[in-house]
């Protein structure tokens, strides 16, 4: 299973959630994640929509649970994880999972994406 793991801002866009996966070069996602606070924003549920594809939210101790690559204060303060977007990828990927790509920010600072690849199907 090849997970497109997200955080984003509040105000972020699906352009920007788009960015942040392009700079991610991704190749073969089955499925989007997010925190549970976030997976049903309209922004990430329209490029869930646009892929075709499931979106998988994720607790917050779930996230806290995950070693990141990337330590990131504003994550850690906020979710106590260093990357959101590693975190989310990690979990939803599933157990032994591995980043294939580190947290990627959009041009407009507004999300960030990370791919792993775990035994999840």
């Amino acid at each position: 299973m090849i997970v497109a793991g997200f955080g984003f801002r509040r105000t972020a866009t699906v352009a920007s959630l788009r960015a942040a996966l392009t700079a991610t070069a991704p190749k073969g996602v089955e499925m989007l994640a997010a925190p549970v606070d976030k997976a049903f924003a309209e922004c990430l549920q329209t490029l869930a929509r646009e892929m075709s594809l499931p979106v998988q939210p994720v607790q917050d101790e779930a996230l806290q649970a995950v070693e990141t690559t990337t330590l990131s204060e504003v994550s850690q303060s906020h979710r106590g994880t260093g990357s959101v977007a590693e975190a989310c990828a990690l979990v939803a990927a599933g157990p032994q999972a591995e980043l294939l790509t580190t947290r990627q920010v959009s041009p407009d600072r507004m999300a960030t994406c990370a791919i792993a690849k775990g035994p999840r199907v």
